[in-house]
């Protein structure tokens, strides 16, 4: 996950509760416009939007759920708070799509072995556009929030409407070539959207469980936090350092070597400058430092 800039928690849980809002807004809107249109045009590649506005719909609406589990404070028997409730919800999402992709395959088969024509097509291209242009403003908001927070629930809501902006382009695609009589195109579009759909929930459920796994940060992220602790005065050595990530919140443990007879007031000193320095960087991050003498080296 790419670093994001410092902002309070409070701007966090606003603009977290805006994505969510907004997404489950825009999956409501979408799903009405193309279930009348796929009744209007009989459309497979129709019909595979309409799936994934559906699985869009209810993957945000647990989505909407998780964040605000997960904004909830830590309380005695979640000391780390429940951030991780939104890697839950990425893993949950990666499920919906899967089997989205599923359906679509077996609707996109189907019609290969069962051609029929499509019927208002002009009716099909109006309401694909429209929801093309829904699911860029839509991307477009939630992509301001993942540089702001870094959300891994909002990352995952992304890429399924990234997915279904994909989709709506296939889709008219195919509706474009069907107005001119290539009716063949449309199960093909279908099972081709279904490959993508499917490939995303991989995606999406391969970064839900390393943040379930607790994965370290990429090494350049590390780096700079040894960096920050190096540079305080007085500092020795770090070492030992450990990264994990709960939602919005990045725990870090470090070891760090001082000198032997340094007074315990200036080695807490230190610790706190160092504190100060990273989360300066890293606003909302929960740091522990272990203090050791310099001649025991590095354990």
């Amino acid at each position: 996950m790419p670093p994001v800039a410092a902002i309070t928690a409070g701007e966090t849980a606003r603009l977290l509760r805006l994505a969510t809002y907004a997404s489950v807004a825009t999956a409501t809107v979408l799903i009405l416009a193309k279930a009348g249109t796929w009744l209007a045009t009989d459309s497979v590649s129709v019909l595979a939007s309409l799936v994934d506005s559906v699985m869009d719909a209810g993957a945000s609406l647990v989505n909407l759920l998780a964040v605000h589990w997960s904004l909830m404070p830590p309380d005695a028997e979640h000391r780390f708070g429940h951030g991780k409730a939104q890697a839950l919800a990425a893993l949950g999402q990666a499920t919906f799509i899967a089997g989205s992709a599923l359906f679509l395959g077996l609707q996109g088969f189907d019609r290969l072995l069962h051609p029929q024509p499509i019927a208002a097509v002009g009716v099909g291209l109006t309401v694909i556009c429209l929801s093309i242009l829904l699911t860029i403003g839509l991307l477009a908001v939630q992509r301001y929030v993942i540089r702001r927070t870094g959300s891994p629930a909002i990352r995952a809501d992304a890429l399924h409407y990234a997915t279904d902006l994909a989709t709506n382009g296939a889709t008219l695609l195919a509706l474009v070539f069907a107005a001119t009589g290539w009716y063949g195109l449309d199960p093909l579009v279908g099972l081709a959207i279904g490959v993508y759909v499917f490939a995303s929930a991989v995606r999406i459920g391969r970064e839900a469980v390393e943040l379930l796994m607790d994965r370290e940060l990429p090494d350049e992220e590390r780096a700079e936090i040894i960096a920050l602790a190096r540079a305080v005065p007085l500092v020795r050595g770090v070492h030992g350092l450990r990264t994990r990530r709960s939602g919005q919140l990045l725990i870090i443990q470090l070891h760090v070597s001082l000198d032997d007879q340094l007074p315990l007031l200036d080695a807490h000193a230190v610790a706190c400058e160092m504190e100060e320095r990273i989360r300066a960087r890293h606003r909302e991050s929960d740091i522990i430092i272990h203090l050791d003498p310099v001649s025991l080296g590095e354990e």
